[in-house]
C-alpha cells in the first residue's frame, strides 16, 4: 500500500537494448569484483568440499540473478525481492542486487523499498556457513552494517535518478503543454481576426444590398421616370449588386479559408465619410453633411464615426425610403464628437419587408461605448427618426496611422 508522501506515478519510457546491456554489464562487473574479494578472503588450499558453493553455486545463482534483474521494469518489487535474498548465497549476484535494489528506489515508494532492504541487509546472517571465511567476533553487527551502508547507497542512488526523471518528464510535459496553449492562442487568434474581417464585410453588404433595395424601390414607385433617370437608377442596381456580389464572396473566403486569400478591406476611418455619403447620393437617396469639427479626429474615433453614420444611413434606406437625411458632425480635441443623423418619414411605400441587417444598433452601442461614448436613438416627432453619438476626444491626438 502506498503512503501519502508517495508522489504521482509517471510513465517510464522502455530502455533500449543497449542501455540495458550497460546496466547489466555494469551489474556483472560490480559482482565479479566482490566475488573475487571474497575468494581472495577464503583460504588458502581449501578443500573442494568446503569451497565447492563458490566455484559451482556462486556462479548459477549469479546467472539466474542477472536474468531475472532484465525483467525488473516490469515487475519491479518481486524481482527486487527475490534477488535481494538471492544474493546473499552469492557474491557474483551482489551487482544485481544493487541494481534492482537502485531501480526499485527510483519509483521513490518507500512502502516497496523498506522490505527489500530489509530482506537484502538481513538475509546474509543466514548463509554464512557457505564460505569458510575466519570472522573476528562481532563480524555479524559488523556485516550488517556493511550491507545496511550498501543497500543506502543503492537506494539513495536510484532515489535521485528517479527524482531526476520525473523533473525531466515535468519539463517535457510543461514544455508540450505550453506548445499546445501557444498552439491554440493562435488559432484563436486566428479565427477571431477572420470573425472580425467576416464582419466588417457583413456591415459593408448590409449598406450595399440596403442601397440596392433603395434604388429598385424607386424605379417600382416612379414608373414616369425619365429614361435617362431609369438608366442611372439600372446602372446603380447593376453596380451595387456587382459590389454586394464581391463581398459576398469575401465573407465566405474569410470565413471558409484557414489564412484569407483576399486582402482585408479598407478600415473605417473619418476622412472616408464623405465617400459613403457620395455612394448613397449615388444611389437616389437625399443626405446633407454638415462637417463642423475643428481638426481630425483620432482612429479610433473615425473608426466609430463611420460605422454610426453607415448605420445611419442604412436603416434610413430601409425603413424610411425616399426621406432626407441629414449628418451632422461636430467636437473638437479636449472635448467631444458629436455625430448626430436625423432622417424624416419615408417619402413612398416599401414594395416588401425591409432585408436584415448583421448587429444593428445594438452592435454600434457596443463599439460606442468601448470608446467611452453614449448612443441615443429615438423616433421624432415628425414621423422620422433621430439617431445621435458623443465620442470623448482626448486633448493630445495621437499620431494617425499611415
Amino acid at each position: 500500500m502506498e503512503t501519502d508522501a508517495a508522489p504521482p506515478r509517471r510513465p517510464v519510457p522502455p530502455r533500449g537494448p543497449w542501455q540495458q546491456a550497460v546496466r547489466l554489464g555494469v551489474a556483472a562487473v560490480v559482482g565479479v569484483l566482490l566475488w573475487l574479494l571474497t575468494g581472495a578472503m577464503l583460504p588458502r588450499g581449501c578443500a573442494e568440499e568446503s569451497c565447492s558453493w563458490f566455484v559451482t553455486g556462486d556462479p548459477l545463482v549469479a546467472l539466474g540473478c542477472l536474468t531475472a534483474v532484465a525483467w525488473r521494469r516490469r515487475f519491479p518489487v518481486p524481482v527486487a525481492l527475490a534477488v535481494a535474498v538471492a544474493s546473499a548465497a552469492s557474491a557474483l549476484a551482489s551487482g544485481a542486487a544493487l541494481l534492482a535494489i537502485g531501480s526499485l528506489a527510483a519509483r521513490r515508494r518507500p512502502a516497496e523499498i523498506a522490505p527489500v532492504v530489509a530482506a537484502f541487509v538481513i538475509a546474509p546472517l543466514f548463509t554464512t556457513g557457505l564460505y569458510p571465511v575466519e570472522r573476528p567476533p562481532g563480524s555479524p553487527w559488523i556485516q550488517l552494517s556493511l550491507q545496511l551502508l550498501t543497500a543506502g547507497f543503492a537506494v539513495a542512488t536510484g532515489w535521485a535518478v528517479g527524482a531526476r526523471r520525473a523533473e525531466v518528464l515535468s519539463l517535457r510535459e510543461r514544455a508540450r503543454s505550453a506548445e499546445r496553449e501557444q498552439t491554440a492562442l493562435a488559432d484563436r487568434a486566428r479565427v477571431l481576426e477572420r470573425n472580425r474581417i467576416a464582419r466588417e464585410m457583413h456591415d459593408s453588404l448590409a449598406h450595399r444590398i440596403s442601397l440596392v433595395a433603395l434604388q429598385a424601390g424607386a424605379l417600382d414607385h416612379r414608373p414616369d421616370l425619365p429614361d435617362e433617370e431609369r438608366a442611372v437608377l439600372v446602372r446603380g442596381i447593376a453596380d451595387g449588386s456587382y459590389r454586394a456580389l464581391e463581398d459576398l464572396r469575401d465573407v465566405l473566403g474569410v470565413l471558409r479559408a484557414e489564412q484569407p486569400d483576399r486582402p482585408e478591406p479598407p478600415r473605417p476611418s473619418y476622412d472616408r465619410v464623405p465617400a459613403l455619403v457620395h455612394d448613397a447620393r449615388a444611389s437616389g437617396m437625399d443626405v446633407t453633411l454638415t462637417v463642423g469639427t475643428t481638426g481630425e479626429p483620432p482612429d479610433a474615433l473615425g473608426d466609430v464615426c463611420y460605422r454610426v453614420v453607415r448605420e445611419a444611413l442604412t436603416n434610413a434606406a430601409k425603413h424610411a425610403p425616399g426621406a432626407p437625411v441629414r449628418i451632422t458632425l461636430d467636437g473638437a480635441p479636449g472635448g467631444a464628437l458629436g455625430i448626430v443623423v436625423r432622417n424624416g418619414p419615408a417619402a413612398r411605400t416599401r414594395t416588401g419587408p425591409p432585408p436584415a441587417s448583421g448587429y444593428g444598433l445594438p452592435g454600434l452601442a457596443e463599439r460606442v461605448r468601448a470608446v467611452g461614448g453614449t448612443l441615443d436613438h429615438h423616433p421624432a416627432p415628425d414621423g422620422g427618426f433621430a439617431l445621435s453619438a458623443r465620442l470623448p476626444w482626448p486633448g493630445d491626438e495621437p499620431e494617425r496611422r499611415s
